[in-house]
Parts: structure tokens; sequence; C-alpha cells
């Protein structure tokens, strides 16, 4: 050990036991970005010089990079967190991580930590930045160095921030898949001849476009995918056939281009256009606008070769539309990086059950060891989740739960079966018609809404009227601009304004049910005389179709706060509720949830969002009206457990969500826990979040909280 390294031993044991806590570590920055433990107290001794870490990486990287301390009450459920079995550290959840830096360069991380969850006070915080400083001598002795001190060459490992759209682990080399080149022949020869080309290359697009239909997903694919791609290609298909975009490549050829530059102009002046779009929903259509000029340009005989990969390999591509994923898949493709993608695009939809990954560009082999032994754990525990498929959903002391799923697309009702939920608690009807580009007429409406009826059989469906507006656009209609959209003219605000268009739907979904029960659900109401107006307008319908249902539910979503003071009126003239837990949350803290910066501020587990929750199951269950909470937090275990012990006991969520929430419900003693939660919330003292509190009683008690 270098000189000044001998004191680190005693060093971490003294800090350790001033800050009271059962773990101290020291990392060192070695050349090539790379930090590695040099003494702890607490971890395992055989650990140190093994563990590493790159800067970025978990959270002792993040403290690194960042240049600034991390004080987390429950670090293992950090998104950044980094696993390193070695070290011995799974019975630790709180941790302190701060940066040893030297004139103006980072050496080096200190880090402590604790079993139970707690957040570090600002004196503790204040001693180990004084240790911080004092140890970047020792460090600098011992032979840490910035990584100033060596390039970072082509055989240097790094890692890369991402956000997770399908989760899952893949490991291989990458191929790297390149925008084409702009055609060569620029101008036509014969404008009537380039127009027949163009007929002749979008017949034989759609041609193949219906192969892929007709050959679907790979006979490997499971779940979800195995029937994605109907309904994906479908809307795909429909966008490829879509008039508007192909009469201007038309326009364009008509202008003097040639086919291929006609093609290559329209894609970029769209290209340009929807890059200024926040909507994600349109935004998504972009991928697939420019897959299907990319194979109308391939058709035509444009520029580009088909990249080979090699199996197993992970593509990155700046955006990937939904016939490139299978087309992909079918090659090898293990895994998929993209720089603009979302969870709800059509790639990310069939990607789901057939690749995921996370960004680590040439890992070390001890690397590769762990994600591997990663691989093997997942597997595990996904096979473990199966087995509780036919398991009812109910605590240990047997107070049953609804489990239901969240979908919009046809190809997601096979989660149903494979999930075995108790139904469909939100079938958010306008991401069809997103995802075509258009308002579907009555017939197609009822014929889709009949479907997923069928699927469901005697299970419940709770269709939510078509949510518009704000950040879900459809082309050719767009509103005009608002200063705050997610609390402008949108959901059901334009049904009320556009009447018609709400009857439609109504119409729709009279017709589909076909003399079967039937669950309408309103969403944004935010007075009670809104809600009595769309009850209005489906009674209307009702008179005029038949047979009718033979059960009509109608209920209301609750996002808008102004509803909880009408809660009297409002439990009257409804048959349930549903939280939109997503709405809700922004506009209980008039937080928009689409702000990075005020990403994680407001907890759902805070004290006015619990009492909240609290008051609503109380006044349901005097009223006899049925509670569910439909918003992404039943999906996490954490929340889910708090929203049944507050007395919500029908929770909606996407199917990912099933399993986790019935493992840890399934071993949840509910009494206690009402208990405990109670006595929390009793003693919470203004505190911005409970979440220190639950979460500490769950891991006492040996609940599984983590998603998997």
């Amino acid at each position: 050990m270098a000189r000044g390294a001998g004191s680190l031993p005693e060093l971490v044991r003294l800090v350790a036991g001033e800050l009271v806590s059962e773990v101290c570590s020291v990392y060192a920055l070695k050349p090539g970005d790379i930090l590695e433990l040099l003494a702890t107290e607490g971890l395992r001794q055989d650990a140190i010089g093994r563990t590493r870490l790159r800067v970025g990486e978990g959270i002792i990287g993040m403290a690194a990079a960042t240049g600034a301390p991390l004080n987390l009450p429950d670090a293992q459920n950090h998104p950044a967190f980094a696993y390193r079995p070695e070290t011995g550290e799974e019975p630790f959840a709180s941790m302190l991580a701060v940066p040893v830096r030297r004139a103006g360069r980072t050496l080096g991380v200190i880090a402590v930590q604790n079993r139970n969850p707690r957040r570090f006070d600002p004196g503790e915080v204040e001693e180990l930045e004084t240790v911080a400083m004092l140890l970047a001598e020792v460090l600098s002795a011992a032979g840490a160095q910035d990584s100033t001190a060596e390039g970072l060459g082509a055989t240097v490992p790094r890692r890369f921030p991402a956000t997770v759209l399908v989760p899952g682990l893949a490991m291989g080399p990458v191929v790297v898949l390149g925008a084409a080149p702009p055609p060569g022949r620029l101008l036509a020869d014969n404008t009537g001849e380039e127009l027949l080309r163009l007929d002749r290359a979008v017949a034989a697009m759609q041609q193949g476009i219906d192969a892929l239909i007709e050959a679907g997903l790979p006979q490997e694919a499971t779940g979800a995918a195995s029937a994605a791609s109907r309904e994906i290609l479908d809307a795909y298909r429909l966008v490829a056939a879509d008039a508007g975009w192909l009469r201007r490549v038309g326009d364009a050829i008509r202008g003097g281009l040639s086919a291929e530059a006609a093609v290559h102009r329209v894609s970029g002046d769209v290209r340009d256009r929807m890059r200024r779009i926040t909507d994600p929903y349109l935004r998504e259509r972009l991928a697939d606008l420019e897959d299907l000029a990319g194979r109308l340009l391939t058709t035509l005989g444009g520029p580009g070769a088909v990249k080979v990969a090699p199996p197993g390999a992970i593509l990155l591509a700046r955006r990937l539309g939904p016939a490139e994923v299978l087309d992909w898949h079918g090659r090898g493709i293990a895994g998929f990086v993209v720089e603009e993608g979302s969870a709800s695009s059509h790639a990310a939809i069939l990607a789901r059950g057939l690749a995921g990954c996370q960004v680590i560009l040439r890992p070390e082999q001890d690397v590769r060891r762990v994600y591997q032994r990663a691989v093997e754990a997942r597997a595990a525990r996904q096979a473990g989740f199966a087995a509780l498929r036919d398991l009812p959903a109910e605590t240990r002391d047997g107070t049953k739960v609804s489990l239901m799923l969240n979908i919009g697309l046809a190809l997601e009702l096979v989660q149903l079966d494979a999930t075995a939920a108790a139904g469909i608690g939100l079938f958010r009807t306008e991401i069809a018609m997103l995802a075509r580009g258009a308002i579907a007429d009555v017939p197609e409406q009822a014929a889709g809404y009949a479907r997923v009826l069928d699927a469901a059989g005697d299970r419940p469906v709770l269709f939510r009227t078509l949510d518009l507006g704000g950040d879900k656009l459809l082309p050719g209609n767009e509103l005009p601009p608002e200063e705050n959209p997610a609390m402008g003219w949108r959901s059901l605000r334009i049904g009320l304004d556009r009447p018609a268009l709400l009857r439609r739907q109504l119409r729709a979904l009279l017709l589909a049910a076909g003399g079967r029960n039937l669950s309408v659900m309103f969403p944004m109401v935010a007075t009670v005389a809104e809600f009595r107006a769309a009850r209005a307008l489906l009674d209307a319908e009702v008179a005029k179709v038949r047979p009718a249902p033979g059960e009509l539910r109608v209920g209301t979503m609750l996002e808008v706060p102004a509803l909880m003071f009408q809660l009297p009126e409002l439990l009257k003239v409804v048959d349930f509720v549903s939280v939109g837990t997503n709405d809700l949350m922004q506009f209980l803290f008039a937080a928009d949830r689409s702000t990075p910066s005020l990403a994680g501020r407001y907890d759902l587990l805070s004290p006015p969002m619990l009492d909240l929750l609290a008051t609503l199951a109380e006044q349901c269950r005097a009223a006899g009206v049925a509670l569910s909470v439909c918003g992404e937090a039943a999906a996490r275990p954490v929340e889910a457990m708090t929203l049944v012990g507050l007395g919500i006991e029908t929770l909606s969520m996407p199917a990912s969500g099933i399993f986790p929430v019935k493992a840890l419900l399934r071993s949840l003693d509910l009494p206690e826990f009402r208990r405990v939660l109670a006595a929390i919330r009793r003693t919470a003292g203004g505190a911005a979040s409970l979440r220190e509190p639950i979460v500490s009683w769950a891991r006492e008690h040996g609940l599984e909280i983590d998603r998997g």
C-alpha cells in the first residue's frame, strides 16, 4: 500500500463510530475513471481492491461524477444503485456519499451506510465533508488520480445514463444504425414515370407490411408481444397508406423532383415539424414515418445496404419504427438502445416482449460476471412470479384485493390471461386512435370495443372516454396554443363542447356491449354538473340503442382536487370512482409532471395525499360506491401496500406490476400494517413524505418491496 494509505482502516473505523453508522467505506479514483474500494468498516474485507465502479455508475459513481454529496434514505431502491454482491451490503438501506476533491478535481468518494432508512442530518453531512477534505491528501498519497491523468481510449469502459423503456438485461456486440445518405438523383427526367414508380413502390411496400402482419412475431415471443404484430402493424399500415403524406410526395414529384428525392424531402419536412412537438404520442409517429420513408426508398432502389448483425448484438439507433424492431429481432438482435423514444412508442410496445438493455459500453470481465448473475437471478425471480398466477390476490389475513389492468390497445388483451388479472380497470380508448392518427367511425369503434369485451368475458372492463387534448393531439386537430395545456381544453371538456364526438363514442360503446354489462368512465371531471351533462349524453344514446346493456355502470375519474369538495353530491350520482394518481398529484401540488426539475419532488406517500385518499375511501365506503386507483403508482409495491392499508382494495396497473404487487400483498399482515400506518400518519409532524418509515417497517418484516 502506498504511503498514507495505511491509516485508512483506522480512519473508516473512526468515522463509522463518530457518525453512528454500521458502514464507512473509501473509494479511490484510478486510471480510466474507475473507483476502487480502498478501505471499509462494515463491508466484507475481501471486497477491498476487488469492488470497482465507473464514474457515474451507482451511488458512489454519481457522487464522483457530480462532485456533490448524495444523501439517500433508501439507496438500494434508487434507480442508479449498482449492486456489488462481493461487498455484502444487502442489509444496509441508507447511504451518504461525499466526493473527495482536491484542487477542483475528484479523487474518490467516502460513504457511510445504515441498516435503517434515514436521511443524514446537515451536521453529519458537514462532518463527512470535513473528513473528505482531509482524506484528499491521503488518497493523493495512495495513488488516486483524476480522469485527466490518463486519456480515455477506445478500450476504456464507459457507462451511459439511460431511461429503461423495456425492462431486461442483454449483453452483446454493438451495431450502429446510421441515417441513410441523401438520394443521388434529385431531379425527375419524366414526371409521369416518377409518379408511376412511386405508385408501384407504395404498393410493394404495403405488400411487405402485409407480409409482416401475416408472419407476426417470432415463435419465441411471449405474453403481450405475441399478439402485438397485428394491432401495432395495422396502425403502422394505416400510416403507410395515409393519403396526406403520400399526396405531398406526389406534389413534390410534380414539382420536378425524382421519387427518391421527393420522399426524402417530405419526410425531412415532417421530421422538422414533429420534432418541435412535445406530445409523446405524436412524436412516436415520427419514428413510424421515418421507418416507412426508409422502406419506400429501399423499394425505389434508393441508397443504403442492409446491415448485417451478429446474433445477440445490441442495436444503437436514433429512432426505431415498429417494423424495424421486428426485422432486426428476426436477425437475432438481443437489445435496442434508442436516442429518442418513449415507453408508449410502437417500437417499445413491440420490444416489450423481445428485448431490453442497460447501457454499459466495453464492460470489464468482473462487470460481465455481475450482470450474468443478475440475468440468472432475474430469470429465477420471474419464474417465481409466474407461480403466483393462479394464486388469489389476498393478504395474509385473507383480505381480497382486486388487481386489474391498465391497457389501451387490443394487443395487450393477452395480458388478462397471462396475469390472471381480475379485469380491466382502465381501458384508454384514445390510444388506438392516436396510433392510427384519426378518430375511427362508429362501426369501427364498436368492433374494437367488442373485441375487448369478448376477451374479458365475465371480467369487468372500465372504458374511459376519449382523453384528448393537452399532450395528446391528433394530426390535423391541433388546438390553439395554451399556457398550461394540462389544465386547458382537454378530455371531457372537449367532449362536452363537441357533443357529437362524445355521442359517437358512447353509441359505439353501447353497440359493442350488445346487451352485455358495460362500464363507462368520464375523465377530467371538475364539477358534478360536468358529470351530469356527460351522463345526459350517454342516457340519450341509451334510449336509441338496442339491445340495452344488461347493467350500465357510469363513473368518474378523480383527478381534479375540486371534486373532493363535492363528494356528497358526487357520490349520489356515480356508480364508481377511479383515482388517476398522475394528474391528481400534479394538480394537488401545482407541479407539472413533465418538468424534469420537479421529478420526485412530491410524493404520493405524503400526508396530504394520504389524507385525501383516506377521506375518499371512507366516504365511498359509507355511500356504497366502488373505489379504485388506476394511476401508475398502483403498480409500485410500497404504494400498493399503502393504498390497501387506507382501505382501497381495487388497484389497476400495467401488467408488469401485477405479480410484484401480488407477491407483496400475500406476505402482508394487513391488520398490523393498518395499525402501524395509522400511527405513522398521526406522528407525521409536517413531514414531506412518510415513505421512509413505511419502507423501514416493510423491510423489518421481510416484505419484498422491489418491482423485480
